[in-house]
């Protein structure tokens, strides 16, 4: 029962991320769409917080950045900014870097192995993709046509969030890419992070598992 109640907050925020990501293409529409997009996008960030005030450290630095990407979706929509419109990505993606941090460190510091540890790998992989994504939405704010979608400037938070999601897990079919110097790093560190990730989160959970067999 007790693993059971831990593994719920993980499993809730999993449940949340796939669920913003398969929405996204549909509510990326413009006028109230993305003002639920927007209000669908916090449900992710309230219950990495939650998860994230299980351990101490990370509370208070969460709960600010989640305040302050919360007060800068405002004025970007009452303003209609595209510098306020950086701001609010720029918000998002330090939030999802954190929370994917803060998960990171308590899976590499367990000692056992359960569903809970399970969940929380898949939602730092998840937040990875997220973060990049807020960070492309950034950049296309401040430099627009960084990313285009053949060719077309990407305009939209799906397509940048579809070209995050390919771009991590190194697939790149190349009908997104990126044509500013900038965003090929950008791109680049994030096919990087890709890898690096699987390999050290895999090498994590065997060691652990292996080190439950041998007791």
């Amino acid at each position: 029962m007790q693993a059971k109640l831990q593994s719920r907050p993980d499993l809730l925020l999993l449940l949340s991320l796939l669920l913003l990501i398969l929405l996204t293409p549909a509510m990326d529409h413009g006028g109230w769409r993305r003002l639920v997009l927007a209000a669908l996008t916090f449900i992710p960030v309230i219950l990495s917080t939650v998860r994230l005030s299980q351990i101490r450290v990370w509370v208070w630095p969460s709960v600010l950045l989640m305040l302050g990407s919360l007060i800068s979706l405002v004025a970007s929509n009452i303003f209609r900014s595209q510098a306020l419109n950086a701001i609010r990505w720029g918000f998002l993606a330090a939030f999802f870097a954190l929370a994917a941090a803060g998960l990171f460190s308590y899976l590499r510091n367990s000692r056992s192995i359960t569903f809970s540890h399970l969940f929380t790998a898949i939602n730092i992989y998840l937040l990875l993709g997220m973060l990049w994504g807020a960070i492309y939405c950034a950049m296309d704010a401040l430099y627009p046509g960084s990313i285009q979608l053949g060719s077309h400037p990407t305009d939209r938070q799906s397509e940048l969030l579809y070209f995050s999601l390919i771009t991590l897990s190194t697939i790149g079919y190349g009908d997104v890419v990126p044509v500013s110097g900038e965003t090929r790093m950008l791109a680049a560190l994030e096919g990087v992070t890709g890898v690096l990730y699987i390999a050290i989160t895999v090498a994590i959970l065997v060691s652990r598992f292996g080190h439950e067999l041998s007791d």
